[in-house]
């Protein structure tokens, strides 16, 4: 499950804090298709720093792969790991660069202090972890009958319907028919201005909850027309920014035309900057979803513990591979249960 290989870094000024890290290969339970690809298995790496643990997933779409994070890896061997308390400094001194590897780097710094302090990540953020919020069991692009079958099993009381296909009306009409539980639907991209214009008010039946990034990355004045649009037709879901949105500047920068964003931690760095994607939306008047690539406990643990400052959950990665290398957050139905243990609070298996 997880490779042998692994890099690691010694400061010769300080060696009580090691980095170091170990490619791992995930397999999904089933093939997950969604507007711009498919894929069976995710490779992402885990990072190590001292006794704290991090991940950092590798997103093909976001021009991410597992041997580009490890070369970041490699490349912040001259960075000072010598003071876990110093978050900022240490942050802000790593280069320019892959997302995933800074967000591997981050996770493990605050599983660090939290462990070195000897409270759960979300104790020290002051939060309370029952108000994270439920979160959401994807399903992703396949036949209307599969997935309307998948939805049945799944028994989730809030699913995520992943749209962008030819058939996209047929598998909502499905997927209702088969479960009540309460839906949302996310494009990944996959539609043109006209089909979104189109397809969202007829989908608008199947009482959707919300719908993610409908529109290609980096159309905002197509998302402003679609809103003035769906709002004409007196539709009122609310349309949320996913792909779109990885740092507090993007999430300025939709202000106006969405009523919400996603913030995930690969997308933004880590948790300090998703931390500010999340205040610059708050203070935009914009809802908050906190969501995941494909990622094992580790990662998704991270997001759970700031959670509660958000107003919907996606946070289902572990629930969609076979050979989940950690164990973190539990599952109740939709809700989402956090380690009570120092830092992340993930242990590995």
């Amino acid at each position: 499950m997880m490779a042998e290989k692994r890099g690691e870094y010694n400061s010769e000024k300080d060696s009580v804090l090691r980095l170091s890290w170990e490619p791992v290969t995930l397999d999904l339970k089933t093939t997950f298709r969604i507007a711009h690809g498919a894929s069976d298995q995710r490779h992402n790496v885990i990072v190590h720093l001292g006794e704290g643990t991090g991940e950092a997933a590798a997103v093909a779409y976001h021009g991410e792969t597992q041997k580009g994070i490890m070369e970041y890896l490699e490349g912040v061997a001259d960075s000072r790991f010598d003071d876990p308390f110093l978050i900022e400094d240490i942050l802000s001194q790593l280069p320019p660069g892959s997302q995933a590897a800074r967000a591997g780097v981050d996770i493990a710094l605050h599983d660090l202090w939290g462990q070195r302090l000897g409270q759960p990540l979300y104790r020290l953020f002051g939060l309370n972890p029952e108000r994270i919020p439920p979160t959401s069991f994807t399903i992703a692009i396949d036949e209307p009958a599969v997935m309307a079958e998948r939805a049945r099993q799944s028994d989730y009381p809030i699913i995520k319907i992943k749209l962008g296909s030819p058939d996209d009306e047929a598998i909502l009409s499905a997927v209702r028919s088969a479960s009540q539980a309460r839906l949302r639907v996310d494009a990944n991209a996959g539609w043109s201005r006209e089909q979104a214009i189109s397809l969202i008010p007829r989908l608008a039946q199947y009482d959707l909850e919300l719908v993610e990034q409908p529109l290609p990355v980096g159309d905002i004045e197509g998302l402003h027309t679609l809103r003035q649009a769906l709002h004409e037709q007196h539709v009122t879901i609310p349309i949320f920014a996913d792909e779109s949105i990885k740092t507090p500047q993007d999430v300025t920068a939709h202000a106006g035309a969405v009523d919400g964003v996603v913030i995930k931690l690969m997308k933004s760095g880590g948790i300090r900057l998703a931390l500010r994607a999340i205040t610059a939306a708050r203070l935009l008047g914009m809802q908050v979803m906190i969501g995941c690539m494909i990622e094992t406990s580790v990662g998704v643990t991270a997001a759970a513990h700031i959670a509660p400052l958000c107003d919907y959950a996606d946070l289902d990665g572990p629930l969609l591979i076979r050979n989940n290398p950690y164990e973190g957050v539990k599952y109740e139905g939709s809700r989402l249960i956090v380690p009570d243990r120092a830092g992340l609070g993930v242990i590995r298996k």
